[in-house]
């Protein structure tokens, strides 16, 4: 395995696994607030603070996260 496929395959690694710990404390937001319909947005970006907030991976995550467009959820280059 190349370097750079391998460096590809750690940035998708680290994405999936701040990806997971978000939709998590998303999803605690939404079951605190009662399970009310209509701010899945706002839980997602709550919790996305809440999880980056004072974390070395942050600066990571949001340049990653930037240039994830044409990733799909495996981390695989998307086909045209």
């Amino acid at each position: 395995m190349d370097l750079v496929t391998r460096r590809k395959k750690q940035q998708a690694i680290l994405l999936r696994a701040v990806e997971r710990r978000v939709r998590e404390r998303a999803q605690q937001l939404y079951e605190e607030r009662g399970q009310v319909e209509g701010q899945a947005l706002q839980d997602w970006v709550q919790a996305e603070s809440e999880v980056l907030q004072n974390s070395i991976l942050a600066p990571i995550y949001r340049r990653l996260r930037g240039g994830a467009e044409g990733l799909t959820t495996e981390g695989q280059e998307a086909q045209p």
